[in-house]
């Protein structure tokens, strides 16, 4: 968006359609007695950031509040709905003011104004429909998935776990602009998944192909970040957090232990996991509750994550003879 604003791209437009084919084609085994369950919290994420934006576009109101320097209102016949000029924000959407108002992330307000809470509600808001679009794909296609075999819980955790650890990275690299979007949360999702991938590695046939094909639909999502206006720091802090955070919430037990009870009497029984899923499961706990404390210590102190990691703001935004990246 013009202002300033930088939207989180999805996590992603161009990965939804590969991570669902990965799925579809999914090389788990999952034991016949192990539960599944019904899908209900995606749905209502999705619901929430639908009527979010609604709320968004209702305060907005283009037609009362837009003073024409970048044209007129967009789909003029929404009324009070109606979106941005397209010079303002060619994403469809409400104006970075009206972000900035409902709770958009800025670092100025997270720190000097002690607005801690913007670390939640970024991820609430969206740019406009073509960005809100895209992320709800990816959140329906990745996200339900998910929720039928590990659960609500694990999943709203990892979600809303990720979309905070984004917000943190976001707020410690990109001071001068303000950040909306989901896609941190959605970017944990994708990294939940590799970690689920190798600590379950036992049960998994073809895994060679199935490691590939989501390093690729990563790797895809994550370059997407490098253009301007796409706030990328945010989809690596959400994935690096949704990745320890998927060692620590989504174990499978090894082979053969849901059917354990069916065994003769006797019989020698095997541990619910193996050592290796326990070493995974402690390393990334310690790893998650450092990184986030040491994120949240270093941003309340206004500290600027550029000035220690020179080379790290390439990894949102790389300057080409077709754009420059600013500040």
């Amino acid at each position: 968006m013009a202002s300033g604003d930088l939207e989180r791209g999805g996590g992603g437009s161009n990965g939804k359609n590969r991570a669902n084919n990965y799925y579809q084609s999914s090389p788990y085994h999952v034991e016949s007695t192990e539960k599944q369950w019904t899908s209900w919290l995606v749905p209502m994420f999705v619901v929430a950031n639908v009527a979010v934006f609604v709320v968004v576009m209702y305060i907005n109101n283009c037609p009362k509040n837009n003073l024409g320097f970048e044209g007129g209102c967009v789909a003029k016949f929404l009324g009070r709905f109606s979106f941005q000029p397209l010079k303002e924000n060619p994403l469809f959407g409400p104006s970075s003011n009206t972000l900035e108002k409902l709770g958009a992330l800025e670092w100025n307000k997270v720190v000097q104004g002690n607005q801690g809470w913007r670390l939640i509600t970024c991820i609430w808001l969206h740019a406009g429909v073509i960005h809100l679009l895209a992320n709800m794909l990816s959140l329906v296609f990745i996200g339900i998935r998910l929720e039928q075999q590990f659960g609500f819980v694990c999943v709203g955790l990892i979600y809303l776990l990720s979309g905070f650890g984004g917000s943190i990275l976001s707020s410690l690299f990109i001071q001068r602009n303000i950040s909306v979007g989901a896609s941190g949360a959605l970017f944990g999702l994708l990294g939940a998944m590799l970690s689920e991938l190798l600590t379950n590695w036992t049960i998994y046939t073809n895994k060679a192909a199935a490691l590939i094909t989501l390093v690729i639909i990563i790797a895809i999502n994550l370059a997407v970040g490098i253009l301007p206006h796409v706030d990328n720091f945010a989809h690596i802090g959400g994935f690096l957090s949704g990745f320890l955070l998927g060692f620590v919430l989504l174990l499978r037990p090894q082979f053969g232990w849901v059917g354990r009870q069916h065994l003769p009497a006797g019989a020698r029984v095997k541990s619910k996991y193996k050592a290796y899923q326990y070493v995974f499961w402690v390393i990334a706990l310690v790893l998650l509750f450092v990184g986030i404390t040491v994120g949240l210590v270093m941003l309340f102190r206004g500290e600027n994550g550029n000035d220690h990691c020179s080379w790290c703001h390439y990894l949102s935004c790389v300057p080409t003879s077709k754009w420059h990246c600013g500040n």
